[in-house]
């Protein structure tokens, strides 16, 4: 994790491309500029809704993860191996538990999950459970980024440890139980490595698949290789890629899914080939972040936010024994890297996301997750909060799955969960650099935020400050008080800059108070460094214009001079690398301290990353008063064009797990294995092709080595024989009517001298006569055919057949599910109000029964004549509309606007209002207007009241039925007085729909209608 903690790191295109995550993990060697002072960076200011506030509780580098005590202490673990704990609100100095000196924080690595029992009766023992990577037992933090091998024998492994937390709320060290430790880390990316506490008093681990098979690529026994064509997900055999379930003490539960003959504990190490690890309580995951318990929930359920590769992130409900689909789906989708076309149906055995979303928006890393406890925030109850790292986003998704924006402007949120503040519960989530909490604060005044940053040239003593980026969140002007660190008196400013001289040259911290006029306030720091030079570092080796080559070894040569220490040694110099990825980076070493050190040239993540990844060598020097200078550079790989063709032309073949056709150029990175296959196929004409040789002499499924220059690696098949024919292409069903349906289909080239005689279709199922399963065949020019007597409410697999002289093809199938047609109701929610003084805006959302038929779109209508002479005017918009704007109306005249669904079957009763085109806009429609059947011939329309401008007095409503009553009366109206909320209209002959109108009556001049309907049936 943490690259891309989220690491995508094998992602197929550079859209969107994986892991935006931890660019700085790299940078948390505190690097700063060529100027001799550093300053806190001004943070990202979230956007929340008005009634929230977001608010620093402290400074910390990649806070992961949080976690509740019984006694309302929340637990931080980060990266670097340190649980703190914020009390009261305030982050306390000293560390719960430190892992550090034991632990591998390098690449994605780290401590990565941590889980307590916030429900311990208060007495008992308390622990807390770590994920974490631990260093090998020769203390080294191996990796193999590019696959071309099988798991380090001194790689790490990922642990799940228990520490017994002592009274005074630290962990002991010594208390340690492994309770896990056979969790593969091969290449330091895609850890996952959440762990939770379910309400079943069992613990939940979320593992990720490594990004690189532990086995190594196609050259190795076993081995699949990197990014989409790792199938570790795929391995029953290992505890990664999966969600873990096991006691407190590390034991098996009773009724976790595997368990029996074929089964074993992996806890220490993976099984053989072929057994389940019991361990397992679902998988096929890629890089599952972090898991969200439901505490209102009745049992234990859970949310898994799973990081995707291409093209969608994803949210998957917590399932015994559940399959994901990862390697073989992503999202909802097969791996088609299109947002648009996800191919095939799932199928059976595998577990569609609850939610997911595509990538293509800048949404690309999802995160922390966390549902709303019941009663803390009731505008988002029953919602579940996620967020997203590249887009510094937290999302509301109701229970209806529609998601909303939450917070905007976050600083790469890390994680997300609900704890204790003061008497109530609020959001905390980390960032890169900060730990933050968002709370509801209703109409109360809210505190600032105070914002610094410094500015100077080498050597100065004079040091310019600015609080620009200071805010307030209800807008009021800020007062500024700063303390400048050298015993000076404090200065305060209406205006949010100033300047100050130091006396001496040193190291000073300079503080900002900002307060608002109800006296809330908030400081920020900033280092600074009067009167000292910063150094300046050089690298020697190697130099811009050189290119790395997959695989091999590279020394990393520098030096630096200051103007006040001279050269500076060896042990004043820090190298860092990281690599780029499209919009994103991943660390790779550092920071290492030494004027040299060295790197191996890595593999790109996958074809597509080949063009737009590089590396980044930085080497920072500090000097003896603690001020740094970091240089960087780019290292470039050779990029080598590869032209992956097959004879005969116009094959597929799997290049790195993705399937292409040739002749196809792609550019690889010199000396990168890539993963090839060339598998027997049948080609668009039907004939079939069987693999012969590879031009480089490499097996049907091999590594081929890319040479440092361009190069030509063919595929050679030959014709197998002859064959049914293909399937037909672009089959569709469709309902045509009440218990009918049509299959549609287009023609398959057919190899060359076969010629189709004729099409075989096919039902299966019964239909309303009783008959069975039912085959026919049509003409050779038949592109349909049409099926009767359907029964309503059931599904149908609809199949053709070519049918040639070589026999019948291969079937594609088509399924349709039939239902009752009726026309559907009225759209609801329906209000119209004037835009302008020309125009007018008509809402409305979908009706609630649209008939058995998809809504295909709405007709909006208007009466009068516009401002061109035009008269009544109607237009038909798309499904997806919610609302249009009538223009060219005339100033202080009266239109009503209506707004009817439409399908297949035929269109819906209107529904709209009345609107006074001007700035005047009178009384609007009554609101929630619902018409429903009381008795078999009886309606009840209802409503609430507008807001009534100031002025005007309501005096009643006149309500309305349009049609014939049992009686034969036609249209009918009634008033009733300013208190009536709803009016029984009777006398109604059923199977006829009606349409209700509630008006207000008002001493305005104008009021707007409201409509409503429903079928007495």
């Amino acid at each position: 994790m943490v690259a891309r903690l989220l690491s995508r790191s094998s992602p197929m295109g550079p859209r969107v491309r994986a892991l935006r995550l931890f660019l700085a993990l790299a940078l948390t060697v505190g690097i700063v500029s060529p100027v001799t002072l550093s300053a806190t960076a001004p943070p990202a200011v979230a956007a929340v809704p008005p009634t929230y506030t977001d608010a620093l509780v402290g400074s910390l580098d990649y806070a992961l993860d949080l976690a509740v005590l019984s006694d309302r202490t929340v637990l931080v673990a980060t990266k670097a191996g340190v649980v703190r704990s914020v009390r009261n609100g305030a982050l306390q100095p000293a560390p719960v538990l430190d892992l550090s000196a034991r632990l591998c924080g390098n690449y994605e690595r780290g401590l990565l999950g941590i889980a307590t029992d916030p429900a311990a009766a208060t007495g008992s023992t308390q622990y807390l459970w770590a994920f974490w990577t631990a260093r090998d037992a020769g203390g080294t933090c191996a990796a193999r980024t590019d696959g071309a091998g099988p798991n380090p024998a001194t790689a790490p492994r990922n642990r799940v440890s228990r520490f017994t937390l002592r009274p005074d709320g630290t962990a002991d060290p010594a208390s340690e139980r492994v309770l896990l430790d056979g969790i593969y880390s091969s290449s330091g990316y895609h850890n996952a490595g959440d762990i939770d506490l379910g309400r079943d008093g069992l613990l939940y681990i979320a593992t990720g698949d490594g990004m690189c098979d532990y086995r190594g690529d196609v050259r190795f026994p076993g081995g699949s290789g990197c990014g989409p064509a790792n199938d570790t997900a795929r391995d029953r055999n290992v505890l990664n890629a999966k969600i873990l379930r096991i006691t407190q003490d590390g034991g098996i539960p009773a009724d976790n899914p595997f368990q029996g003959p074929g089964t074993a504990s992996c806890a220490t190490a993976p099984a053989a080939d072929g057994v389940t690890c019991q361990e397992t309580f679902a998988t096929g995951l890629r890089n599952p972040f972090r898991l969200a318990f439901d505490p209102d929930a009745g049992g234990t359920s859970f949310r898994i936010n799973d990081v995707g590769q291409d093209t969608w992130d994803e949210i998957d409900q917590g399932v015994r024994g559940a399959d994901y689909g990862w390697n073989l789906r992503e999202g909802h989708c097969q791996l088609t890297n299109s947002e648009t076309n996800c191919g095939a149906a799932t199928p059976a055995g595998l577990t569609d996301p609850v939610f997911d979303y595509g990538q293509s928006t800048g949404c690309t890393s999802i995160t922390g997750g966390a549902y709303v406890p019941s009663g803390t925030w009731p505008a988002y109850a029953g919602s579940y909060l996620f967020a997203d790292y590249t887009c510094g986003t937290i999302f509301a998704l109701s229970p209806d799955n529609v998601r909303t924006e939450f917070a905007t402007g976050l600083d790469a949120p890390l994680t997300i969960e609900f704890g204790p503040d003061g008497a109530g519960q609020a959001l905390y989530y980390a960032t890169p650099t900060e730990l933050r909490r968002i709370t509801a604060t209703g109409s109360a005044n809210r505190a600032p935020t105070a914002v610094v940053t410094t500015a100077t040239g080498p050597g100065a003593t004079e040091i310019s400050f600015d609080g620009t980026g200071s805010t307030d969140p209800d807008g009021d002007a800020l007062s500024y008080r700063w303390t400048f660190g050298d015993g000076t008196p404090t200065v305060t400013t209406t205006t949010p800059s100033t300047t100050h001289t130091y006396a001496s040259v040193g190291a000073y911290t300079v503080t900002l108070q900002v307060t608002d006029p109800g006296g809330l306030s908030s400081q920020a720091t900033a280092s600074v460094q009067a009167g000292n030079a910063a150094p300046v570092p050089t690298i020697l080796s190697p130099t811009a214009t050189d290119l790395f080559s997959v695989g091999t070894t590279y020394t990393l040569r520098g030096s630096a001079t200051d103007a006040e220490d001279g050269t500076l040694p060896a042990s004043s110099l820090s190298w860092t690398v990281i690599k780029h990825h499209a919009t994103h980076t991943h660390p790779v070493i550092g920071p290492v301290s030494g004027a040299t050190t060295t790197i191996t040239g890595p593999a790109p993540e996958d074809p597509a990353s080949t063009t737009d990844s590089w590396l980044e060598i930085q080497l920072t020097a500090t000097d003896s008063r603690g001020v740094s200078t970091t240089v960087r550079q780019d290292f470039r790989p050779r990029t080598v064009p590869v032209t992956v063709a097959s004879d005969p032309a116009g094959l597929k073949v799997t290049l790195n797990g993705t399937v292409v056709s040739t002749p196809t150029t792609i550019t690889s990175w010199a000396n990168w294995a890539v993963p090839v296959n060339a598998a027997p196929q049948t080609d668009g004409s039907g004939r079939a092709w069987t693999f012969t040789r590879w031009s480089d002499g490499g097996a049907a499924s091999h590594a081929f080595i890319t040479p440092a220059t361009p190069t030509t690696l063919t595929a050679t098949f030959t014709a197998a024989g002859p064959t049914a024919p293909p399937a037909p292409s672009r089959v569709t069903a469709t309902q045509t009517g009440n218990g009918a349906a049509t299959l549609t289909w287009s023609p398959s080239s057919l190899p060359a001298g076969q010629t189709v005689t004729g099409y075989r279709v096919a039902r299966d199922g019964v239909d309303s006569t009783g008959y069975g399963a039912f085959s026919t065949v049509v003409p050779a020019t038949s592109r349909s055919f049409g099926f009767g007597r359907l029964v309503v409410g059931r599904t149908y697999t609809l199949t053709v057949q070519a049918v040639t002289a070589a026999g019948t093809g291969t079937p594609a199938t088509a399924t349709v599910a039939v239902r009752a047609w009726t026309l559907p109701a009225g759209p609801t929610a329906v209000t119209v109000v004037p835009t302008g003084g020309s125009a007018a805006t008509i809402s409305w959302s979908p009706p609630t029964d649209s008939g058995g038929q998809p809504i295909t779109g709405y007709r909006v209508t208007r009466d009068g004549t516009d401002s061109s002479g035009t008269g009544p005017w109607s237009t038909v918009l798309p499904a997806s509309a919610t609302r249009f704007v009538v223009s060219k109306l005339v100033a202080w005249r009266t239109y009503t606007l209506t707004v009817s669904a439409i399908t297949a079957v035929g269109s819906s009763p209107a529904h709209g209002a009345q609107v006074l085109v001007g700035s005047q806009q009178g009384v609007p429609a009554p609101t929630k207007v619902t018409v429903v059947q009381a008795t078999g011939t009886t309606q009840r329309i209802s409503w609430e009241p507008p807001t009534v401008p100031a002025g005007i007095t309501l005096i009643g409503w006149t309500v309305t039925r349009d049609g014939k009553d049992s009686n034969a009366f036609g249209p009918w109206s009634t008033t009733v007085g300013p208190s009536a909320r709803s009016v029984t209209v009777r006398n109604l002959v059923p199977g006829r729909t009606y349409t209700m109108t509630v008006q207000a009556r008002t001493t305005s001049w104008f009021s707007a209608i409201a409509h409503g309907s429903a079928v007495i049936r």
